[in-house]
């Protein structure tokens, strides 16, 4: 939960962002305001869900700002934190939907209980907010459109059988993990030169009229109907009971014949589609449906109107396999660092590709392949592929070095622990950059108020990923960082002979004895006893 302070005075402001441990409870103080103008600037950039109100204070006072927030946001959760214990101002706040009213000095602990109360009852008034009826009316309408991405992720290889069992159940899909399917794509045929109707700009109108007139001749039928990326309809068919490959592939043909024919009554115009050679399981899908798109392709060459079946290309499958799922998987190693996770990715796909290459044209079509993943990987982060590389690259552009497998593996391994050794060295040039300009910051502004959100905003970074990078770079906190030059360069400044007020003034406290509390707590001594 996001926690906006609104306070005038700066001692206060300061006591309640820093001696409270709100990150503890799961609290992030987003911003500080000394003014009511100043806090409608903070949340409308910074979106709080709880404000932490002084009423009175300069410009806006409290009760104002009170009633615009709850105009513009009624689950907003405002606390006052007001010197007047007078009914008629609690009565007031109460009115406006302020959730409670504490009178000042309210202690820490009384201040950090009200907050995660707060943040309890928006939770809970979140969750009544979106409720059951509401949901089920949203996922029912929005349940055509999960089920046509889940099959587009489907056919595309994206999803391992768990997520397949997980994302069809909670899409209510009847898929059971022992049965068969078979795949179809279909399209309508490109259109003649002599067609006056419809032209190239209605082919997406054409297309939804396709994948209509397939769902309703199939409504009968056991299959699904989606459709691709590139806005063809496809069908998954699923096969009944016992029923043998080749008989419910021929059944599947001659039901594809008869919806070509009636697109050709409805539309007048012709449309194609390709069947998968074969039949399988769950982590079939990808094979399948590639090889109906395959099929789809060879309309080219057979003409149009035609349910055209997958043929093996010389009696054998490629050597070359596309898997979508490892390559993710290396990318997202590769991303977070994993080297180990890494290197266990590239040996599954080597092992499920180059390892069975036979010839040395099926070791080129490989090399090109890994060659191509890795471009993408390196480039994809922006980084020139030589400097990545580096002696390696000699590779990339003179592929016929590589004579040997085992040569081709070493080589492939050597890019990803050079892909993630120039990773971590852009983190650090990044890391310590930021890191850099932050103690640059605090030096030459030391006699302001500092705090993180503020650097953050400077910086435009998120203010909680500052804090852990901050911390992970110098060891310590920020505001501890700040608090010890602070309070080196009062010491410094007093033991020149220079008076209490200006020494506060020097590292930005404006309350002097609020800097003597400070300063005594940290040194263990008073600011005038350093200085005499």
């Amino acid at each position: 939960m996001n926690l906006l302070i609104v306070e005038d005075e700066v001692r206060l402001r300061n006591a309640l962002a820093n001696n409270i441990p709100w990150d503890k409870y799961g609290i992030e103080v987003v911003g500080q305001a000394g003014s009511g103008t100043e806090a409608l600037r903070l949340i409308d950039r910074k979106k709080p869900e709880i404000i932490l109100l002084d009423l009175q204070m300069p410009e806006m006072d409290g009760l104002t700002l009170a009633r615009q927030l709850r105009q513009a946001d009624p689950f907003l959760k405002i606390i006052v934190l007001s010197g007047h214990d007078d009914f008629a101002y609690a009565q007031a706040a109460l009115e406006l939907g302020v959730m409670k009213y504490l009178l000042k000095p309210a202690g820490d602990e009384d201040i950090l209980n009200t907050v995660l109360e707060a943040a309890e009852r928006l939770k809970s008034e979140l969750e009544q907010r979106h409720n059951e009826d509401e949901l089920k009316q949203k996922w029912e309408l929005h349940l055509p459109y999960l089920v046509n991405e889940f099959f587009q992720g489907w056919l595309n290889g994206k999803y391992v059988p768990w997520e397949i069992e997980q994302k069809s159940r909670d899409l209510q899909l009847d898929l059971q993990n022992d049965d068969q399917y078979a795949v179809a794509v279909v399209d309508m045929d490109p259109l003649s030169k002599d067609e006056t109707r419809f032209s190239r700009r209605d082919v997406s109108l054409l297309q939804f009229s396709l994948g209509s007139i397939v769902k309703e001749s199939l409504s009968t039928s056991p299959c699904w109907v989606s459709t691709d990326f590139a806005g063809c309809t496809v069908v998954v068919f699923r096969l009944v009971g016992d029923e043998m490959p080749n008989v419910a592939l021929q059944k599947i043909n001659a039901m594809t014949q008869k919806l070509l024919f009636s697109v050709q009554s409805i539309l007048k115009l012709s449309a194609s589609a390709g069947i998968s050679g074969t039949t399988g399981g769950w982590e079939d899908m990808n094979k399948l449906y590639m090889q109906a798109v395959r099929a789809l392709q060879n309309r080219i060459v057979l003409g149009h109107d035609l349910a055209i079946p997958y043929r093996e290309e010389q009696g054998r499958e490629p050597v070359l396999t596309l898997q979508p799922n490892l390559e993710k998987a290396l990318e997202i190693a590769l991303e977070t660092g994993d080297e180990d996770k890494a290197s266990e990715t590239l040996t599954t796909l080597w092992d499920g590709g180059m390892e069975k290459a036979e010839s040395v044209e099926e070791m080129h079509e490989h090399i090109l392949y890994f060659e191509s993943l890795f471009v993408r990987m390196i480039q994809k982060q922006g980084w020139p592929v030589r400097e990545v590389a580096g002696e390696d690259y000699v590779y990339f552009h003179n592929l016929r070095e590589l004579t040997a497998k085992e040569q081709i593996l070493f080589w492939l391994q050597r890019i990803i622990r050079s892909y993630l050794a120039y990773a971590n060295q852009r983190r650090k040039s990044t890391s310590h950059g930021m890191i850099k300009t932050i103690l640059t910051l605090v030096e030459n502004e030391i006699d302001q108020e500092m705090t993180l959100h503020a650097v953050a905003d400077r910086l435009y970074v998120n203010s909680s990923y500052l804090s852990r990078l901050f911390k992970q770079e110098t060891g310590k906190a920020f505001s501890t960082y700040v608090l010890e030059r602070k309070m080196e360069r009062a010491k410094a400044i007093l033991q020149e002979g220079s008076r209490v007020y200006d020494a506060a003034a020097a590292v930005g406290y404006r309350d002097v004895s609020y800097f003597t509390r400070v300063f005594r707590k940290y040194w263990g001594v008073t600011p005038g006893e350093v200085r005499n």
